[in-house]
């Protein structure tokens, strides 16, 4: 029960309403992603089948797991590690469970390190566009661009600085006043300037090239390999094996319908994802371009596209802004679970947030450094930004969500998650199959696709 200041019996925070919790829960899982992957992914795996591959992966492991996060969080009513070590002593189970929410978080940390690097980037951009770097340079110019910004420590560390420093801001503020009012802002933001760029899009001789790319469906191209993307991209896309929406989940009022919210977000974020695509590609194609996936996609054939078109510096800006929200509500979701945990170890709210941000600001620091001063240093033939995400993106994260699902369906009792689902026996039973069964065969698929 929680009263009119959003704080529960307890005396744990609780989002104001259920929009704001979709609305955080979207932000985290809308981020660098669905503009740089997923639109390409699903171009060159089919377009539209692709998509409904994806939906169908989305619903046999993204939309299991995530309730069950979101589920975990409610019940539990603390972090990912309180809440999982608590629920293993109410139903009898070993404290040890406790180890799957701190792995989640301990990714998160590292994730939110070198994914402040890149957010970053984005940042630093706005102002490159806005002071017309890229208009009407070549590809080697603006390659120039980003690699000046690679090779130069002071400027990847002072934009980093000032993500991790936007980022602290917010989650210090705490959910009501932290978190909920910035996706309140950030997301609406987020879909306004999607749908002016679109706009834009449409006037380009690019725009049916792209949408054709994009939604035309061509089931000669959905390999083996496609559905295995599909596989993967539906677990990674929705911010699961964080430990974020365990933490998020904690917040959310006992009134609020887990498995609607659940489909809500997952509806939203691959909307989103499809706008962008939407968004870049007719530009893509109007210069004859090539698509591709990644920072190249962002950082260097973007900018290419803006310096050569009418209203380039304005779009291109745009463009950024852009970016840059959606990097912004990841980053402040990846902050999340530390901080709710090193509340629990009796810091305030501030302190946790200042400790935990120094913290992956000074990570970070390797990740930043890897690209000019240390880039002659490898471990297991990866330099360090790369072994990081390799580590947390494949081996961390699907252990996590194994260990979710495995929680979830096998220790937690079938009265215990149907209590918390509150649906009709019927849904009650299709999830406990997904996510005994289904959702845990398919990712070992992914940790094994990943690692091969």
């Amino acid at each position: 029960m929680s009263n009119a200041k959003g704080v529960s019996a307890s005396g744990h925070e609780h989002w104001g309403s259920r929009l704001a919790f979709v609305l955080a829960a979207a932000g985290s899982a809308v981020g660098l992603g669905n503009v740089w992957k997923f639109p390409y992914i699903t171009g060159e795996n089919g377009g539209g089948a692709f998509v409904l591959v994806y939906l169908g992966c989305i619903a046999l492991i993204g939309l299991p797991i995530l309730i069950a996060e979101i589920l975990l969080g409610r019940r539990g009513e603390r972090s990912p590690i309180g809440a999982l070590g608590n629920l293993a002593r109410r139903e009898g189970r070993s404290p040890a469970w406790g180890l799957v929410g701190g792995l989640g978080m301990l990714g998160s940390f590292i994730i939110l390190s070198f994914y402040s690097i890149i957010a970053g980037w984005a940042l630093s951009y706005i102002f490159a566009s806005g002071m017309g770097t890229f208009t009407g340079a070549d590809a080697d110019a603006v390659g120039a661009v980003f690699s000046e910004l690679l090779a130069s420590p002071a400027r990847l560390v002072g934009w980093h600085t000032a993500f991790m420093v936007m980022t602290t801001l917010v989650v210090a503020r705490g959910v009501r006043h932290g978190l909920e009012r910035a996706v309140k802002l950030l997301m609406p933001g987020l879909v306004i300037l999607l749908i002016v760029l679109i706009g834009y899009a449409a006037t380009t001789n690019g725009f049916g090239a792209g949408i054709d790319f994009l939604f035309t469906p061509d089931f000669s191209r959905l390999s083996t390999s496609a559905v295995l993307v599909a596989l993967g991209h539906a677990f990674f896309t929705l911010s699961l094996g964080m430990g974020i929406m365990i933490a998020y989940g904690s917040y959310l009022s006992p009134q609020t319908s887990i498995a609607g919210t659940a489909v809500t977000v997952v509806i939203l974020d691959t909307v989103i994802a499809l706008l962008a695509g939407t968004a870049i590609f007719p530009i893509v194609f109007a210069n004859d371009l090539t698509p591709g996936a990644g920072p190249g996609l962002i950082f260097q054939t973007l900018p290419l596209a803006f310096g050569a078109m009418p209203g380039g510096v304005v779009f291109g800006t745009l463009f950024f802004v852009l970016l840059t929200f959606a990097a912004w509500t990841s980053t402040i979701s990846l902050l999340e679970p530390t901080v709710e945990w090193l509340q629990e170890r009796g810091r305030n709210r501030v302190t946790a947030a200042l400790t935990a941000g120094l913290g992956v600001w000074a990570l970070g620091l390797v990740s930043a450094l890897s690209f000019n001063e240390w880039s002659e240093i490898t471990l297991f033939g990866k330099g360090l930004f790369d072994l990081l995400d390799f580590l947390t993106a494949n081996i961390m994260l699907p252990v996590t969500g194994l260990g979710v699902a495995l929680f979830a369906g096998w220790a937690m009792s079938i009265a215990s998650t149907r209590e918390e689902l509150d649906v009709s026996p019927a849904i009650h039973r299709l999830w406990l199959v997904a996510i005994r069964f289904v959702a845990p065969v398919a990712v070992v698929v992914v940790f094994l696709y990943n690692l091969i």
